[in-house]
């Protein structure tokens, strides 16, 4: 199995999103059991990651209320969803950058699509994404996806990532794990590398 962690590592906090807490009919995204206990182990390797001198970078993804940036996201089972200013759509309380953080805005399921996140982990020189958040079959596989074409070393934490459903979360875990050997990981894993690492701070111009 791959190393956890090659050269420098960013934690990827994508779309913990109030959202999570609300039914169908109002949140517009299908989503398995699980959010609270989910947004307590994103929260244990959110502080740790900052122990460890892992930049972490939060995402949320938010559409305008004329709906014009939606494009094809509405064809299938999802209805609308994170509209800007909707109370669904700011971030869990808990799980909101602070201080030395990142934020990335984006209007579709990537991370990397439409962002300047590449532009970002270019400039932390990170080798090594560790991803967190929802969907897994959605938002986390995309960017998953899309980061194993840029050349990253992705890890996903299975038990901090929900899917819409629980079979196309497996799916996607196993789709991922398809590209990547060694990418699906655990929490306690991650946590366990976090503990043993301490990164030197990135200054200008390196």
């Amino acid at each position: 199995m791959a190393s956890l962690i090659e050269g420098r590592a960013a934690l990827i906090v994508i779309d913990m999103q109030q959202a999570g807490y609300q039914p169908f009919e109002q949140a517009g995204i299908p989503l398995m059991p699980g959010f609270a206990a989910q947004v307590e182990r994103v929260l244990r390797v959110v502080d740790a990651s900052r122990a460890a001198g892992v930049p972490v970078v939060f995402t949320q993804e938010a559409h305008r209320r004329d709906l014009v940036d939606f494009g094809r996201e509405l064809d299938g089972d999802e209805s609308i969803h994170c509209l800007e200013g909707d109370p669904g759509t700011e971030l869990v309380e808990e799980l909101r950058p602070r201080q030395g953080d990142y934020f990335i805005a984006k209007r579709r399921y990537s991370c990397f699509f439409g962002t300047d996140l590449e532009i970002l982990l270019r400039g932390l020189d990170v080798q090594t994404l560790l991803l967190v958040g929802g969907l897994t079959d959605v938002c986390v596989h995309y960017t998953f996806a899309d980061a194993h074409q840029w050349n990253y070393h992705v890890r996903v934490l299975e038990d901090c990532v929900l899917g819409s459903t629980v079979e196309r979360h497996n799916a996607a875990l196993s789709a991922m794990e398809y590209l990547q050997h060694g990418a699906r990981r655990t929490s306690e894993d991650v946590l366990a590398a976090l503990d043993k690492l301490t990164q030197p701070a990135v200054t200008q111009g390196t």
